[in-house]
């Protein structure tokens, strides 16, 4: 028996990283798992790297893209139970650098399209469902070469407190994982020259008490246990997991 057998969950931005491993994490818990991806290249190998999984393209900060999604779930299952929301993007500039464009699509993709993809999934979500949001140690700690990004995480972090709060009543979970320095391709997307990313990652590393950058497994573990009965009491919590980065 799987802790999800039975449930329907969807997966944004889940054609690599974290919500790639946790597709395949979901899928192997008994999970029906649909996830979304923008570029037709991750969506094509996700469709050969996650059998069983269903691929769609969407762009997540799109409203128009976020309705067509939302009624292809309800046709096919008519419920959702597990919301993840996990696409994100991240422009990495000095403040000065950073555009009106940079701005607007880290708000849209960040901030706007899981105010909105909730909001209108509300009719979908059953009882007892599970939302989860994917924000940052970003939106916790300033972070030079990211002030919009970590002020779109920081809004997406309050947004889960409040929806927390707010839908607890209807049996809908609404919790976020903060995750700290993570190895994924959002880096490779940042703009930032090759050499420059990883001299940032290994100054990070050096920061965390752990000593490392961690995995997008163990963040699909953290999103594994929200997403199940293990956590029915929590909602509006916000899972800092970082190798205790924030603290050091």
């Amino acid at each position: 028996m799987g802790k999800l057998d039975g449930r329907i969950a969807l997966i944004t931005g889940g054609t690599t990283g974290i919500g790639f491993s946790t597709a395949r994490l979901f899928k192997e818990e008994g999970a029906k798992v649909y996830v979304t991806g923008r570029s037709e290249k991750s969506i094509e190998s996700a469709k050969s790297e996650l059998p069983g999984v269903t691929v769609l393209k969407s762009d997540a900060g799109s409203i128009a893209e976020i309705d067509a999604l939302l009624d292809t779930l309800k046709r096919k299952e008519g419920k959702i139970d597990i919301l993840f929301l996990n696409a994100g993007i991240a422009v990495m500039k000095p403040y000065e650098a950073t555009t009106e464009d940079d701005f607007d699509s880290m708000f849209d993709t960040n901030l706007k399209g899981p105010f909105f993809t909730i909001q209108k999934a509300l009719p979908l979500l059953s009882q007892g469902s599970s939302v989860i949001l994917t924000s940052s140690v970003a939106g916790h700690k300033g972070m030079s070469m990211m002030a919009a990004y970590s002020a779109s995480k920081a809004a997406l972090s309050s947004l889960g407190g409040t929806l927390g709060a707010y839908l607890a009543g209807r049996g809908i979970r609404v919790n976020t994982i903060s995750p700290g320095p993570i190895m994924t391709p959002i880096y490779g997307k940042s703009g930032m020259p090759k050499e420059a990313i990883d001299g940032m990652l290994h100054s990070i590393s050096q920061s965390v008490p752990m000593h490392r950058i961690g995995e997008s497994d163990e963040i699909a573990k953290t999103a594994l246990f929200l997403a199940s009965s293990d956590s029915s009491y929590l909602a509006g919590a916000d899972l800092v997991v970082d190798g205790g980065y924030l603290v050091s």
